[in-house]
Parts: structure tokens; sequence; C-alpha cells
């Protein structure tokens, strides 16, 4: 029996859409660290029935990294555990993913509704600023590539804390400045639950 934890982290994001791409960079940056076996990095960019199906692999931890805009200033950092258990209820299996886009939320859903065991789901979320309008952008804006290494320090410490622990609760990182001036802002305020 092996007892190793299985850790997804998967970057999520379109490349042609400026800051849209944020969990694709920050997963580029950490596929090319050194994991523990039983960790995996995954850039998804916008395949949604990829991730589903990776999902229902029963990982222990699967931290989920992209652009969410939630009201901030661009660049800032968010840490979000979903309400899994308003996910799973709601699912149907009718639920449908744009295939030009990827939304977590959706394919926790349509995870849920494939019978996935969803445990462990962490989002870390990046403010975005610009998504290049109407014609797209190659590249991120000055905020928000300031914030990719801060992101992979967040991650890093949340999967080491998972592996160390058996836990993510202890986000004393969080609390801590950015790691470089214009770094994004961690906002450990916003660790509530998405729906």
């Amino acid at each position: 029996m092996n007892d190793t934890p299985k850790v997804l982290i998967a970057g999520i994001g379109n490349i042609f859409l400026g800051d849209d791409a944020f969990g694709s960079e920050v997963a580029r940056k950490l596929e090319g660290r050194p994991w523990p076996s039983g960790v995996r990095v995954i850039d998804f960019g916008i395949r949604g029935l990829d991730l589903v199906y990776a999902l229902s692999d029963g990982y222990d931890l699967t931290v989920l990294v992209d652009a969410t805009p939630r009201g901030g200033s661009a660049g800032t950092l968010y840490v979000i555990d979903p309400d899994l258990t308003e996910l799973v209820e709601g699912a149907s299996p009718d639920v449908l993913l744009d295939a030009h886009s990827l939304d977590p939320m959706q394919v926790l859903r349509a995870a849920g509704a494939q019978g996935a065991t969803l445990k462990g789901i962490v989002l870390v979320g990046c403010e975005p600023g610009d998504f290049g309008g109407e014609e797209g952008r190659l590249g991120l804006s000055e905020p928000v590539a300031a914030a990719v290494d801060e992101a992979v320090g967040v991650v890093t410490s949340l999967v080491r804390n998972f592996l160390d622990h058996g836990t993510v609760d202890d986000r004393s990182m969080l609390d801590s400045p950015p790691a470089r001036e214009p770094a994004g802002t961690v906002d450990s305020s916003q660790q509530e639950t998405l729906h």
C-alpha cells in the first residue's frame, strides 16, 4: 500500500489573454522545481475536460492556480477554499465546459457530477489587471508578472505544509510582506469560501 500523499498543482489560463495566463506562468516555474514523489505539476491552460479527468484520480490536495478577479488591486494574491459541499450538491451531469476558457468552479462541478471525490481543494488566485481587450495580448501586465514568484512561494509553502503536517491551514506565510517590490500583495483576509 502506498501512503505517499497525491498532490496536484494545476495551472489554469489562456496565454493569449494577457493576465489570464497567470496560472500557466506559475505552473511553468513550478514544473522546473524538484518535487517529492506523488506531486504533479500540470499546466492545463484552458483544457477543462483534462482537469476534470485529473481530479478523478483521487488527489489528497489539489492547488488550482488562476487569475481571479475579486475587485482588488492588480497583482493581489488570494488563497481561497472553495465550498465543495455546495459544488457537489449542485452538480449536474449536464454541466457544460467552455472549450475556449476554463472556469475552476465549473470544472469542480463537472468533476463532482462525474463522481470524483473532491477534497483538499485550494485556489491560489491573482487579481488580474489586463486581459488584452477584444484582440487579446501575449504577456502578463507588470503587477501580475511581479506576483508570479510570490505565488510560486505561496504554492510551495502550501504543498510543503500539507506534506509535512497533513494540512494547509497554517497560512503564516501570508502574513509577511511581499518578497520584492513591486510584487503583488497577498491578501490574507481573502481566505474565505468561494461559491
